[in-house]
């Protein structure tokens, strides 16, 4: 009595592992196998974003800027910069009534290179770095690291740069002081430990051989630059290069349940939900889905969420529909559905002190449903109303899809934000809904197959109803 009693009315969540049969592992096996190969390709936001082109190219796709007008079941893209990307499926009810959006972005944690990044000193030659987004910065050295980028030309001619990936390739990489001279560096705070102006890339050693001229290993190196490239060392100052790990993303534990790769904040929800919409044909509601770039430096800039180029798609999506007038975009958002679809922080047992363990997300116990973000008292959070979170949980229990509602840590411990903010700022409901993670922001990251093939079916299913 007691037993059946809870089964009714507590809220039980068993790991999705253990209700999947071996035709849906399969399944699961193969998605995850897709995402791996897809993440390999796909480690920069320019590199995300043009597999993404060829993907929705060979799916039916179309540029919209090359359309006039545009129908029920038309699907269309804009492309910002190289950087984000928004695509969309017309849909069969009128778009005046909103639209259903996945926003999901796109960049990652990484070195960049500072604007005059090239000097030579004690018989090396470096690349000097800034880093981008929230890192820990000691996890960023002694690992092989990757040159990914592209370097544009006063005359308009843009070299695309990757470095590290093929196995033919040099890497590079951060060195560290050996634990015997490092006394004084261990007496310091973790995060102190390795500062910024010393991650600093190593990337040769070899002397140009002339004995007449100076800082002869940087001279060496702009030559290899100039040879295979074309270049001068003031190209560079017009240049976007990026460092990355060079692992390879891979199956992860000896029962192959896992992923483990860099960047999967946010790419594991960015090729989810792009990999939901190919697989749409017909939608009830006008489907969006959003690559976004800059988040993790607070979507700024013309490529982050904060500007007006998504506005701007959506506007040009009302023109070539010819229904078009004053204050209709503000509608449409107003009347909008959207899954921020952002990645949240996994249950790590070995740190289980900074968890509220009936809140947290745990790794293969489905999508991650967050109802608020932001910092202790949810400061510069977007927090869901109710009305929201109960229809997006009859979308998930209809379809038959795990979830768990969670929050990013204890309250007073720290917190965290995605792009949630800047659709509910328009008038969207919007809640976030992602994949939990272990070790977010770092070098190499870890999923569960069973929440990237979750996240999956939750965004089709979105984009279904």
């Amino acid at each position: 009595m007691g037993e059946e009693l809870k089964e009714k009315l507590f809220n039980v969540k068993l790991s999705g592992w253990e209700h999947t049969d071996e035709q849906e592992k399969e399944k699961i096996f193969q998605l995850s196998k897709k995402y791996m190969d897809f993440l390999n390709v796909a480690k920069t936001e320019r590199e995300f974003i043009k597999q993404a082109q060829k993907l929705a190219d060979e799916n039916g796709y179309q540029d919209i800027s090359k359309l006039d007008s545009l129908k029920v079941g038309d699907k269309v893209y804009f492309i910002n910069r190289g950087k984000s990307m928004y695509l969309a499926i017309i849909g069969e009810n009128s778009i005046e009534n909103g639209m259903h959006i996945i926003g999901s972005h796109v960049d990652s944690p990484r070195l960049d290179l500072k604007p005059n990044p090239l000097y030579e000193d004690g018989g090396f030659a470096y690349f000097k770095t800034h880093y981008y987004g929230g890192i820990k910065k000691y996890q960023w050295t002694t690992i092989p690291l990757s040159i990914h980028g592209v370097i544009v030309k006063t005359n308009g001619e843009k070299i695309e740069v990757n470095i590290g990936e093929d196995e033919n390739d040099p890497i590079f990489t951060i060195t560290d002081l050996l634990p015997h001279l490092a006394q004084e560096q261990m007496e310091k705070k973790l995060k102190n430990g390795i500062e910024g102006e010393n991650l600093n890339l190593l990337i040769g050693s070899i002397p140009y051989k002339d004995k007449k001229v100076s800082e002869k290993i940087k001279l060496n190196i702009l030559n290899i630059l100039n040879q295979k490239y074309g270049i001068t060392e003031v190209d560079l100052t017009s240049a976007e290069i990026e460092l990355v790990p060079a692992f390879k993303a891979r199956t992860l534990g000896l029962d192959e349940s896992m992923v483990a790769g860099y960047g999967q904040d946010d790419k594991v929800c960015a090729y989810t939900s792009l990999a939901a919409m190919m697989e749409l044909d017909k939608v009830k509601n006008t489907a969006v889905c959003i690559l976004s770039d800059k988040e993790e430096i607070g979507s700024m800039g013309n490529t982050g969420m904060e500007s007006h180029m998504f506005d701007f798609f959506i506007s040009e999506i009302l023109n070539k529909l010819g229904v078009n007038k004053p204050n209709l975009l503000d509608r449409v958002f107003c009347f909008s559905k959207m899954l921020s679809s952002d990645v949240d922080a996994g249950f790590d047992p070995i740190y289980a002190n900074v968890s509220d363990k009936h809140n947290a997300g745990f790794l293969g116990k489905g999508i991650a449903l967050v109802k608020y973000t932001g910092s202790r008292g949810k400061s510069g959070g977007s927090d869901a109303n109710a009305e929201f979170v109960a229809w997006v949980r009859n979308v998930l229990d209809k379809n038959k899809i795990q979830y768990q509602l969670t929050e990013l840590g204890k309250v007073d411990i720290g917190g965290g934000g995605t792009i949630a903010y800047i659709l509910a700022n328009k008038g969207t409901d919007v809640i976030d809904c992602g994949v939990p993670v272990l070790s977010m922001h770092a070098p190499y990251e870890v999923t569960s197959k069973y929440d990237i093939y979750s996240a999956y079916k939750t965004y089709k299913a979105f984009w279904s109803e």
